[in-house]
Protein backbone atom coordinates (compact mmCIF):
# COMPACT_ATOMS: atom_id res chain seq x y z
CA UNK A 1 0.00 0.00 0.00
CA UNK A 2 1.34 3.05 -0.81
CA UNK A 3 2.55 5.92 2.28
CA UNK A 4 0.48 8.91 2.93
CA UNK A 5 2.56 12.15 3.62
CA UNK A 6 0.91 15.94 3.84
CA UNK A 7 3.24 18.56 1.71
CA UNK A 8 2.58 22.03 1.57
CA UNK A 9 1.90 23.76 -1.73
CA UNK A 10 1.84 27.72 -2.49
CA UNK A 11 -1.15 28.33 -4.30
CA UNK A 12 0.21 30.94 -6.25
CA UNK A 13 3.53 29.40 -8.02
CA UNK A 14 3.27 25.74 -6.91
CA UNK A 15 6.55 25.56 -5.04
CA UNK A 16 6.36 22.47 -2.84
CA UNK A 17 8.10 21.63 1.09
CA UNK A 18 7.68 19.79 3.83
CA UNK A 19 6.47 22.21 6.51
CA UNK A 20 4.50 25.42 6.51
CA UNK A 21 5.92 28.61 6.31
CA UNK A 22 4.49 31.90 6.69
CA UNK A 23 5.79 33.23 3.09
CA UNK A 24 6.49 31.19 0.15
CA UNK A 25 10.49 30.86 -0.42
CA UNK A 26 9.63 31.20 -4.13
CA UNK A 27 7.35 33.95 -5.03
CA UNK A 28 7.03 35.83 -1.34
CA UNK A 29 3.46 35.86 -0.84
CA UNK A 30 2.31 35.37 2.36
CA UNK A 31 -0.27 32.61 3.94
CA UNK A 32 -0.32 30.76 -0.07
CA UNK A 33 0.83 27.47 1.31
CA UNK A 34 -1.34 24.92 2.09
CA UNK A 35 -1.38 21.76 3.08
CA UNK A 36 -2.16 18.84 0.53
CA UNK A 37 -2.08 14.60 0.51
CA UNK A 38 0.82 13.39 -0.74
CA UNK A 39 1.10 9.49 -1.37
CA UNK A 40 4.51 7.93 -1.64
CA UNK A 41 5.03 4.25 -3.12
CA UNK A 42 6.88 2.03 -1.17
CA UNK A 43 10.71 1.41 -2.91
CA UNK A 44 10.01 -2.11 -2.88
CA UNK A 45 6.63 -1.74 -4.80
CA UNK A 46 7.23 -1.91 -8.83
CA UNK A 47 5.34 1.00 -11.33
CA UNK A 48 2.34 -0.32 -12.47
CA UNK A 49 0.60 1.50 -15.80
CA UNK A 50 -3.20 0.40 -15.10
CA UNK A 51 -4.48 3.44 -17.00
CA UNK A 52 -6.67 2.09 -19.72
CA UNK A 53 -5.33 4.53 -23.38
CA UNK A 54 -8.18 5.18 -25.40
CA UNK A 55 -8.73 6.51 -29.32
CA UNK A 56 -10.53 9.54 -29.95
CA UNK A 57 -12.11 7.68 -32.57
CA UNK A 58 -13.07 5.20 -30.58
CA UNK A 59 -14.67 7.19 -27.36
CA UNK A 60 -18.76 7.57 -26.93
CA UNK A 61 -19.48 11.31 -27.56
CA UNK A 62 -23.31 10.84 -26.83
CA UNK A 63 -24.64 12.89 -24.26
CA UNK A 64 -26.20 10.80 -21.36
CA UNK A 65 -29.68 11.45 -20.42
CA UNK A 66 -30.51 14.48 -18.23
CA UNK A 67 -32.37 14.34 -14.84
CA UNK A 68 -34.93 17.17 -13.68
CA UNK A 69 -34.52 18.24 -10.10
CA UNK A 70 -38.25 19.06 -9.46
CA UNK A 71 -37.25 22.47 -9.66
CA UNK A 72 -38.44 23.83 -12.85
CA UNK A 73 -36.05 26.83 -12.66
CA UNK A 74 -33.30 25.59 -11.21
CA UNK A 75 -33.27 22.99 -14.34
CA UNK A 76 -33.47 26.04 -16.98
CA UNK A 77 -30.40 27.74 -15.38
CA UNK A 78 -28.58 24.15 -15.30
CA UNK A 79 -29.04 23.27 -19.19
CA UNK A 80 -32.02 21.23 -18.61
CA UNK A 81 -31.27 19.34 -15.61
CA UNK A 82 -28.60 17.03 -14.39
CA UNK A 83 -26.06 15.29 -15.97
CA UNK A 84 -25.13 11.72 -14.44
CA UNK A 85 -21.76 12.53 -12.39
CA UNK A 86 -22.43 16.08 -12.09
CA UNK A 87 -20.68 18.09 -9.53
CA UNK A 88 -22.58 21.43 -8.45
CA UNK A 89 -21.31 24.07 -5.95
CA UNK A 90 -24.28 25.70 -4.55
CA UNK A 91 -22.47 29.38 -2.41
CA UNK A 92 -24.43 32.47 -0.90
CA UNK A 93 -24.47 34.16 2.33
CA UNK A 94 -25.31 32.65 5.65
CA UNK A 95 -29.51 32.47 5.60
CA UNK A 96 -30.00 33.33 1.76
CA UNK A 97 -31.87 30.19 0.85
CA UNK A 98 -29.03 27.64 0.18
CA UNK A 99 -30.00 24.73 1.98
CA UNK A 100 -33.66 25.01 1.32
CA UNK A 101 -33.56 25.19 -2.27
CA UNK A 102 -31.62 22.03 -1.97
CA UNK A 103 -33.77 20.23 0.67
CA UNK A 104 -36.74 20.93 -1.75
CA UNK A 105 -34.91 18.97 -4.83
CA UNK A 106 -34.25 16.10 -1.93
CA UNK A 107 -37.60 16.07 -1.31
CA UNK A 108 -38.86 16.58 -5.00
CA UNK A 109 -37.13 13.60 -6.36
CA UNK A 110 -40.35 11.20 -5.39
CA UNK A 111 -39.34 7.76 -5.59
CA UNK A 112 -35.91 8.30 -6.15
CA UNK A 113 -32.79 7.46 -3.55
CA UNK A 114 -31.27 10.70 -2.04
CA UNK A 115 -28.30 10.68 0.51
CA UNK A 116 -28.85 14.42 2.64
CA UNK A 117 -25.37 14.78 4.58
CA UNK A 118 -25.83 17.05 7.68
CA UNK A 119 -22.58 18.55 8.20
CA UNK A 120 -23.92 22.02 9.86
CA UNK A 121 -27.65 20.65 11.25
CA UNK A 122 -28.66 17.49 12.71
CA UNK A 123 -31.06 15.22 11.14
CA UNK A 124 -34.06 16.51 12.80
CA UNK A 125 -33.38 20.30 12.44
CA UNK A 126 -33.24 18.89 8.75
CA UNK A 127 -36.97 17.10 9.35
CA UNK A 128 -38.46 19.91 10.88
CA UNK A 129 -37.16 22.20 7.45
CA UNK A 130 -39.19 19.85 5.55
CA UNK A 131 -41.72 20.06 7.40
CA UNK A 132 -41.95 23.70 6.84
CA UNK A 133 -41.75 23.31 3.71
CA UNK A 134 -45.41 21.93 3.33
CA UNK A 135 -44.93 17.92 4.81
CA UNK A 136 -43.56 16.66 1.41
CA UNK A 137 -43.27 13.30 1.12
CA UNK A 138 -39.61 12.36 1.68
CA UNK A 139 -39.65 8.92 2.29
CA UNK A 140 -36.37 7.83 0.27
CA UNK A 141 -34.36 10.56 1.47
CA UNK A 142 -31.29 9.38 3.41
CA UNK A 143 -29.94 11.84 6.45
CA UNK A 144 -26.49 11.18 7.16
CA UNK A 145 -24.96 12.97 10.16
CA UNK A 146 -20.78 13.21 9.24
CA UNK A 147 -18.21 15.62 8.59
CA UNK A 148 -15.89 12.68 7.53
CA UNK A 149 -15.25 12.71 4.42
CA UNK A 150 -13.77 9.06 3.77
CA UNK A 151 -17.07 7.94 5.76
CA UNK A 152 -19.27 9.69 3.39
CA UNK A 153 -17.30 8.28 0.16
CA UNK A 154 -17.86 4.70 1.97
CA UNK A 155 -21.34 5.69 2.45
CA UNK A 156 -22.24 6.74 -1.17
CA UNK A 157 -19.92 3.32 -1.67
CA UNK A 158 -22.82 1.50 -0.15
CA UNK A 159 -26.03 3.20 -0.66
CA UNK A 160 -25.52 3.90 -4.30
CA UNK A 161 -28.00 7.22 -4.21
CA UNK A 162 -29.27 8.29 -6.85
CA UNK A 163 -28.46 11.96 -5.74
CA UNK A 164 -26.04 13.67 -2.81
CA UNK A 165 -25.95 16.63 -1.28
CA UNK A 166 -23.53 17.62 0.95
CA UNK A 167 -24.47 20.61 3.28
CA UNK A 168 -21.72 21.57 3.58
CA UNK A 169 -18.33 20.93 1.81
CA UNK A 170 -16.47 23.55 4.26
CA UNK A 171 -17.77 21.49 7.52
CA UNK A 172 -15.66 17.93 6.52
CA UNK A 173 -12.48 17.38 7.07
CA UNK A 174 -10.53 14.22 6.15
CA UNK A 175 -7.72 12.24 8.39
CA UNK A 176 -5.18 12.30 6.58
CA UNK A 177 -4.55 15.91 6.55
CA UNK A 178 -3.91 18.13 10.37
CA UNK A 179 -5.84 21.19 9.11
CA UNK A 180 -9.05 21.71 11.19
CA UNK A 181 -12.20 21.92 9.07
CA UNK A 182 -12.78 24.47 6.40
CA UNK A 183 -9.33 25.02 5.64
CA UNK A 184 -7.57 25.38 2.48
CA UNK A 185 -6.41 22.32 2.20
CA UNK A 186 -8.84 20.07 4.21
CA UNK A 187 -11.69 21.87 1.58
CA UNK A 188 -9.67 20.56 -1.70
CA UNK A 189 -9.00 17.73 -0.74
CA UNK A 190 -12.62 16.50 0.56
CA UNK A 191 -14.36 18.04 -2.47
CA UNK A 192 -11.95 16.24 -4.74
CA UNK A 193 -12.46 12.70 -2.67
CA UNK A 194 -15.84 13.57 -3.45
CA UNK A 195 -16.34 14.81 -7.03
CA UNK A 196 -14.39 11.61 -7.48
CA UNK A 197 -16.76 9.08 -6.02
CA UNK A 198 -19.46 10.74 -8.17
CA UNK A 199 -17.91 10.85 -11.22
CA UNK A 200 -17.13 7.09 -11.09
CA UNK A 201 -20.77 6.40 -9.80
CA UNK A 202 -22.44 8.81 -12.45
CA UNK A 203 -24.11 10.02 -9.25
CA UNK A 204 -25.11 14.09 -9.22
CA UNK A 205 -23.71 15.65 -6.09
CA UNK A 206 -24.45 19.14 -4.74
CA UNK A 207 -22.23 20.88 -2.55
CA UNK A 208 -23.48 23.70 -0.45
CA UNK A 209 -20.52 26.31 -0.02
CA UNK A 210 -19.95 29.38 2.50
CA UNK A 211 -18.76 32.26 1.45
CA UNK A 212 -15.88 35.07 3.27
CA UNK A 213 -16.78 38.76 4.66
CA UNK A 214 -15.04 39.50 1.30
CA UNK A 215 -18.09 37.69 -0.48
CA UNK A 216 -15.67 34.97 -2.51
CA UNK A 217 -16.38 31.64 -2.13
CA UNK A 218 -14.34 30.47 1.28
CA UNK A 219 -11.77 27.82 0.57
CA UNK A 220 -9.20 27.52 -2.16
CA UNK A 221 -9.62 29.06 -5.78
CA UNK A 222 -9.09 25.58 -7.49
CA UNK A 223 -12.66 24.42 -5.53
CA UNK A 224 -14.07 25.96 -8.65
CA UNK A 225 -12.15 24.70 -10.99
CA UNK A 226 -12.80 20.74 -9.21
CA UNK A 227 -16.72 20.94 -9.82
CA UNK A 228 -18.52 21.25 -12.40
CA UNK A 229 -20.93 24.13 -12.14
CA UNK A 230 -20.98 26.60 -9.93
CA UNK A 231 -24.25 28.92 -8.59
CA UNK A 232 -24.34 32.19 -6.47
CA UNK A 233 -27.17 32.86 -4.32
CA UNK A 234 -27.73 36.43 -4.61
CA UNK A 235 -29.96 39.16 -2.69
CA UNK A 236 -30.73 40.78 0.71
CA UNK A 237 -31.96 38.54 3.79
CA UNK A 238 -34.57 41.37 4.69
CA UNK A 239 -36.34 40.95 1.51
CA UNK A 240 -37.84 37.60 -0.01
CA UNK A 241 -35.96 38.30 -4.38
CA UNK A 242 -33.47 35.79 -4.63
CA UNK A 243 -31.13 35.44 -7.47
CA UNK A 244 -29.24 32.27 -8.46
CA UNK A 245 -26.47 33.18 -10.87
CA UNK A 246 -24.84 30.51 -13.10
CA UNK A 247 -20.81 31.27 -12.48
CA UNK A 248 -19.72 28.21 -14.32
CA UNK A 249 -21.33 25.39 -16.61
CA UNK A 250 -19.82 22.71 -17.83
CA UNK A 251 -22.73 21.59 -19.55
CA UNK A 252 -24.55 24.29 -20.10
CA UNK A 253 -25.11 28.22 -20.54
CA UNK A 254 -22.98 30.41 -18.19
CA UNK A 255 -25.11 33.52 -18.33
CA UNK A 256 -28.31 32.62 -17.18
CA UNK A 257 -30.05 33.87 -13.76
CA UNK A 258 -32.60 32.06 -12.04
CA UNK A 259 -35.25 33.90 -10.14
CA UNK A 260 -37.13 33.05 -7.07
CA UNK A 261 -39.25 33.86 -3.82
CA UNK A 262 -38.39 33.19 -0.62
CA UNK A 263 -41.71 32.59 1.28
CA UNK A 264 -42.99 30.55 4.46
CA UNK A 265 -43.35 27.50 1.90
CA UNK A 266 -39.81 28.00 0.62
CA UNK A 267 -38.46 28.83 -2.90
CA UNK A 268 -40.96 29.78 -5.41
CA UNK A 269 -40.05 30.67 -9.34
CA UNK A 270 -41.13 33.82 -10.39
CA UNK A 271 -42.43 35.09 -13.09
CA UNK A 272 -42.27 38.94 -13.20
CA UNK A 273 -39.46 39.66 -11.16
CA UNK A 274 -39.46 43.03 -12.50
CA UNK A 275 -42.92 43.49 -10.44
CA UNK A 276 -41.35 42.49 -7.70
CA UNK A 277 -38.24 44.91 -7.64
CA UNK A 278 -40.23 47.41 -8.27
CA UNK A 279 -43.64 47.05 -5.57
CA UNK A 280 -41.57 48.98 -3.00
CA UNK A 281 -40.75 51.83 -5.34
CA UNK A 282 -42.03 55.72 -3.89
CA UNK A 283 -42.38 57.61 -7.23
CA UNK A 284 -41.74 61.26 -7.83
CA UNK A 285 -38.59 61.05 -4.99
CA UNK A 286 -35.26 62.69 -6.31
CA UNK A 287 -32.13 59.89 -6.78
CA UNK A 288 -34.46 57.11 -7.59
CA UNK A 289 -34.16 56.06 -11.39
CA UNK A 290 -35.59 52.86 -12.71
CA UNK A 291 -33.45 51.33 -15.60
CA UNK A 292 -33.64 47.89 -18.06
CA UNK A 293 -30.57 45.49 -17.32
CA UNK A 294 -30.04 42.31 -18.99
CA UNK A 295 -29.48 39.32 -16.55
CA UNK A 296 -28.41 36.09 -18.53
CA UNK A 297 -31.21 36.18 -21.14
CA UNK A 298 -34.07 37.50 -19.78
CA UNK A 299 -34.46 41.55 -19.58
CA UNK A 300 -34.64 42.89 -15.33
CA UNK A 301 -36.10 46.68 -14.30
CA UNK A 302 -34.35 47.60 -11.33
CA UNK A 303 -34.53 50.99 -9.21
CA UNK A 304 -31.23 52.63 -9.05
CA UNK A 305 -30.98 54.82 -5.58
CA UNK A 306 -28.54 57.48 -4.97
CA UNK A 307 -27.49 59.62 -2.05
CA UNK A 308 -25.49 62.92 -2.13
CA UNK A 309 -24.84 65.11 1.39
CA UNK A 310 -22.40 67.87 1.92
CA UNK A 311 -19.02 66.13 3.52
CA UNK A 312 -17.48 66.81 6.22
CA UNK A 313 -14.72 64.92 6.03
CA UNK A 314 -11.77 65.80 4.26
CA UNK A 315 -12.18 63.21 1.65
CA UNK A 316 -15.50 62.39 0.43
CA UNK A 317 -16.84 59.10 1.02
CA UNK A 318 -18.28 57.19 -1.63
CA UNK A 319 -20.04 53.83 -1.20
CA UNK A 320 -21.51 51.66 -3.86
CA UNK A 321 -23.93 48.43 -3.06
CA UNK A 322 -24.74 46.26 -6.10
CA UNK A 323 -22.84 48.64 -8.60
CA UNK A 324 -18.45 48.15 -9.33
CA UNK A 325 -17.15 50.75 -6.97
CA UNK A 326 -14.62 51.98 -9.54
CA UNK A 327 -17.52 52.10 -12.27
CA UNK A 328 -19.24 54.61 -9.89
CA UNK A 329 -16.48 56.88 -9.11
CA UNK A 330 -15.39 56.91 -13.23
CA UNK A 331 -18.75 57.90 -13.28
CA UNK A 332 -18.74 60.64 -10.82
CA UNK A 333 -15.62 61.87 -12.33
CA UNK A 334 -17.57 62.29 -15.34
CA UNK A 335 -20.24 64.24 -14.01
CA UNK A 336 -17.83 66.47 -12.11
CA UNK A 337 -15.54 67.07 -15.39
CA UNK A 338 -18.24 67.18 -18.37
CA UNK A 339 -21.88 68.41 -16.21
CA UNK A 340 -20.44 70.94 -14.20
CA UNK A 341 -21.72 69.36 -10.88
CA UNK A 342 -19.43 70.42 -8.05
CA UNK A 343 -19.32 66.66 -6.37
CA UNK A 344 -15.47 66.72 -4.80
CA UNK A 345 -17.21 67.39 -1.90
CA UNK A 346 -20.11 65.87 -1.33
CA UNK A 347 -20.98 61.90 -0.10
CA UNK A 348 -22.07 59.61 -2.51
CA UNK A 349 -23.78 56.41 -1.76
CA UNK A 350 -25.10 54.34 -4.78
CA UNK A 351 -27.65 51.50 -4.19
CA UNK A 352 -29.05 49.26 -6.32
CA UNK A 353 -32.48 47.15 -4.53
CA UNK A 354 -33.72 43.75 -4.64
CA UNK A 355 -29.65 43.11 -3.14
CA UNK A 356 -28.74 42.14 -7.20
CA UNK A 357 -25.07 42.83 -8.17
CA UNK A 358 -25.17 44.23 -11.83
CA UNK A 359 -22.25 43.99 -14.56
CA UNK A 360 -24.38 45.36 -16.98
CA UNK A 361 -22.17 48.72 -18.14
CA UNK A 362 -25.94 49.96 -19.69
CA UNK A 363 -26.63 50.49 -16.30
CA UNK A 364 -24.16 53.76 -16.58
CA UNK A 365 -27.13 56.43 -18.01
CA UNK A 366 -29.44 55.43 -14.72
CA UNK A 367 -26.56 55.18 -12.01
CA UNK A 368 -25.32 59.22 -13.48
CA UNK A 369 -29.09 59.98 -13.69
CA UNK A 370 -29.40 58.91 -9.99
CA UNK A 371 -26.49 61.09 -8.87
CA UNK A 372 -27.41 64.27 -10.70
CA UNK A 373 -31.16 63.66 -9.35
CA UNK A 374 -29.94 63.34 -5.89
CA UNK A 375 -27.62 66.31 -6.25
CA UNK A 376 -30.00 68.63 -7.82
CA UNK A 377 -32.85 67.34 -5.84
CA UNK A 378 -34.84 66.90 -8.41
CA UNK A 379 -37.13 63.70 -9.39
CA UNK A 380 -37.17 62.20 -12.91
CA UNK A 381 -40.38 61.97 -14.66
CA UNK A 382 -42.32 59.41 -14.14
CA UNK A 383 -42.43 58.37 -17.69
Amino acid sequence: MPKVHSQFICQQCGYSQSRWAGKCPSCDTWNSLVETVKQVQSSRLKVQNKGKVYKLSEVKTEEKGRRGTGEAELDNILGGGLVPGMVVLVAGEPGIGKSTLLTQVATGWKGKKVLYICGEESAGQVGLRVTRLGNRKAGDVLLMESTDADEIVGKIEEEKPEMVIVDSIQTLTTSELMGTAGSVGQVRECAQRLTWQAKRLEIPMFLVGHVTKEGNIAGPAVLMHVVDTVLWFEGERSQSLRLVRVVKNRFGPTDDVGVFEMTERGLVAVGNPSKLLLAQRVKNVSGSVVSVVMEGTRPLLVEIQALTTPSAAAIPRRIATGVDFARMQTLVAVLSARAGLRLSDVDIFVNVTGGIRLADRGVDLAICLAVASAFLNRSLPAE
